[in-house]
């Protein structure tokens, strides 16, 4: 029994010549592979690659299909504690699971996506490290009184979350270099100028004031003797004082991490340390002497993919509290914002709502495969569904890869053992030397012949040396074409190998020379063969009934039929189905259309509509029986072929006749009454609405051109009722002196 493997993602055989360029299997995800080989000699091997009923259609066993799928294996698989409090004290229950499943091991096989469910949930009690980071320059004066009393207010408002709580305290304010502050001798003591209440505190890039500690008291006084700085520009360095805060030995535990970072202003970046004169990167290790940074101004400004990617390794998660008109200089991933007040006194709100939502929405990926796609998906509860899918196997390793995912801000991971499946159980069976690939010059494996060293073809048939280039080249021409193959294919051991869809199995090349196929026939109404045939070595062999090249001619002669039963009306002859009349006075699908018997009827009965030489030529076919009276024609009993009409002479007059022989000629109705008198209304109904229109329009500029120029005319004139200021009285005795 022949045995075989699955070629959708192993080797594929080169059956054609060596030089030629080989072509890549690509598998849908649905195909299978029949283990039992059908392939005969010339054949591709991906032919055997296909769905379950295609192969059982073309001969194989069904016990023979092989069909390698993917799985899920959870290896560790702790259940999420939800009693932490009540079981801290009990010696074999001091591990807290928040993150479930810890470890999985997913069998891929490419392009078919492998889901599992990753459950968090954040147990109570769980200790919480905090360190808040505050910036010191001048416009925080009016925060830092709000600050000093964090530490026993937060202390107190912890409680109800976590009966572990530690926090600790930074702070910084800018590069002690020009431009970011004065370098003028007093303006380094005190950059303030003043003395009253106090002195402002020296400038420095960060200090670290006090380690993470549960003495809440202590965190009040060492914060309480904390001083405002200042500085020139408006951005301050708060990235450097943050790297040095995540990487430096401050007290972080192994538990939730907590870093507040509060400021009113804007960050400098990595390039902004040039205009200082600082051109070093940022290295991101820690350089604290004395508890202040020392490589301030020495060192350019971190980036803030820097920041974000030592966060994540510190496994750090940082709430902003910052004034609303810098929340959006603040962002960084898995970060939360708060609002800042003016005098920083909702702090504590500010921290107790970031951690209460602090739930993770998505996973932190530390590694993940090259071109490995993973989808997250939440759902309630906090749960998620993630999806990971392999690509095609590009090498042979099936070493299995890893992929971290944690949450931001927690010391729990879910580690994910990736094992791509790039073969099948067959290969293991495969017999050296056989038989079957010519007389033991290939290895089968899986029904699939593996040529020795020059040897090819489907079952290593050929000589590569023997089989020259020139000889193969002569054979596979027809009729001295200039094309091998007729285009089609590939010159094998002299025989011509023809080329096959594996994404269109129905579209193949066939024959000695390739020079057949089933798919490049003519066509008809946009169908091959028009429907009435099959294509046959791009030839149309057509079904009873049909003819032509493209099977476009029924031989039927059904739609020829006229009213009366005859082919043609018995005046044509009816070929692929359609009429072709031979008196030329009559047309139409069926030859009984009669254009000119109405204008014959009032020739031969009025002498009028044709002269009578026209008349002669064109009516003398027509029978005419004139009557009395038209009444006469309504006695006459209708009949097949029979059709009453009426048509207009030359002087207005109706003339009512009967048109018998299968004419369906009608005679030209009279007027539409109704039709003539509704649109001839609806016209002069639009017309006259129209007029009212452009009257009303015409009339509303006139108006507003006279109103315009009345109140012109009215600020000309005195107002009637103005007084002047100035009385004149006349002396009456003035005349008489």
């Amino acid at each position: 029994k022949q045995q075989s493997t699955c070629l959708r993602y192993k080797h594929q055989l080169n059956i054609g010549n060596v030089n030629e360029k080989k072509k890549k299997l690509r598998v849908t995800r649905m195909s299978q592979t029949c283990v039992k080989s059908f392939a005969e000699v010339g054949q591709h091997i991906w032919e055997r690659c296909d769905t379950a009923e295609a192969l059982l259609r073309r001969g194989c066993p069904s016990d023979r299909l092989e069909d390698p799928r993917g799985s899920a294996v959870l290896l560790k698989n702790r259940k999420i504690t939800f009693h932490p409090k009540e079981q801290r004290h009990r010696a074999h229950h001091r591990q807290v699971t928040q993150l479930q499943p810890q470890s999985v091991l997913l069998h891929l096989r490419p392009g078919e996506p492998q889901t599992f469910e990753l459950k968090f949930k954040r147990v109570e009690d769980y200790p919480i490290d905090l360190y808040y980071l505050m910036d010191l320059s001048f416009s925080m004066e009016d925060d830092l009184p709000n600050v000093k009393k964090l530490g026993t207010d937060l202390m107190e408002e912890m409680r109800n979350i976590t009966s572990d709580f530690r926090m600790g305290f930074g702070a910084f304010v800018d590069k002690t270099v020009m431009p970011y502050i004065s370098t003028a001798e007093d303006l380094l003591h005190n950059p303030c100028k003043r003395a009253e209440p106090w002195p402002c505190a020296p400038p420095f890039t960060y200090h670290h004031v006090l380690s993470l500690t549960a003495n809440g008291s202590l965190f009040t006084e060492l914060v309480g003797g904390q001083r405002i700085s200042g500085n020139l520009d408006s951005p301050e360095g708060g990235l450097d004082a943050l790297m040095q805060a995540t990487v430096c030995e401050i007290g972080w535990r192994n538990v939730t991490r907590l870093l507040v970072f509060s400021t009113d202003a804007g960050l400098h970046f990595a390039g902004d340390g040039k205009l200082g004169g600082i051109v070093l990167p940022n290295d991101g290790k820690c350089h604290l002497h004395d508890n202040v940074y020392s490589r301030g101004n020495s060192q350019d400004y971190p980036s803030v993919a820097h920041i974000a990617e030592k966060l994540r390794e510190k496994n750090v998660q940082i709430i902003f509290a910052v004034t609303e008109d810098v929340t959006h200089l603040h962002v960084l991933p898995k970060c939360a914002v708060g609002t800042l007040s003016n005098n920083s006194h909702n702090i504590l709100q500010i921290i107790v709502e970031a951690y209460n939502v602090s739930e993770p929405q998505t996973g932190s990926l530390l590694t993940i495969p090259q071109l490995m796609r993973l989808t997250v998906l939440l759902t309630p509860g906090v749960s998620f569904n993630v999806s990971i899918t392999a690509p095609p196997c590009a090498t042979s390793s099936h070493r299995p890869s890893r992929v971290i995912i944690k949450p931001q801000g927690y010391s729990e991971e879910v580690e994910v053992l990736l094992s791509p499946i790039c073969g099948c159980s067959c290969q293991k069976d495969k017999v050296p030397h056989s038989p079957s690939c010519s007389h033991g010059n290939g290895t089968l494996e899986c029904g699939a012949c593996r040529c020795k060293e020059g040897r090819v073809g489907t079952f290593c048939e050929c000589n590569q040396v023997e089989s020259g280039e020139a000889v193969d080249s002569y054979l596979c021409h027809r009729d001295n074409a200039s094309e091998q193959c007729s285009g089609h294919g590939q010159c094998v051991c002299g025989k011509c190998v023809c080329d096959k869809s594996s994404k269109k199995p129905n579209q193949a090349y066939y024959g000695q020379y390739c020079e057949c196929s089933d798919f490049n026939c003519d066509q008809y109404q946009g169908l091959q063969c028009g429907g009435g045939g099959k294509c046959v070595c791009g030839v149309c062999e057509c079904l009873p009934g049909f003819s032509g090249r493209a099977c476009e001619c029924p031989l039927s002669v059904e739609s020829c039929l006229s009213h009366d039963g005859q082919v043609c009306a018995g005046r044509g002859v009816c070929h692929c189905g359609t009429c072709i009349c031979q008196d030329p006075r009559y047309q139409g699908p069926t030859c009984d259309l009669c254009p000119s018997c109405p204008s014959c009827i009032l020739c031969r009965a009025f002498s009028q509509s044709l002269n009578p030489k026209e008349c002669e030529t064109r009516c003398a076919h027509l029978n005419l029986t004139v009557v009395g009276q038209a009444a006469l024609l309504a006695l006459v009993p209708p009949s097949a072929g029979l059709h009453r009409c009426m048509e207009l002479d030359t002087e207005g007059c109706r003339v009512h006749f009967l048109l018998r022989a299968g004419q369906k000629e009608e005679c030209p109705s009279g007027p539409n009454v109704v039709l003539i008198t509704a649109v001839a209304s609806a016209s002069v109904v639009v017309l006259g609405v129209a007029f009212l229109l452009l009257w009303k329009l015409l009339t509303s500029i006139h108006d507003r051109r006279e109103f315009a120029r009345f109140q012109r005319e009215l600020e000309k004139r005195d107002n009637p009722i103005y007084r002047s200021a100035i009385t004149t009285t006349v002396n009456p005795k003035y005349k008489e002196q």
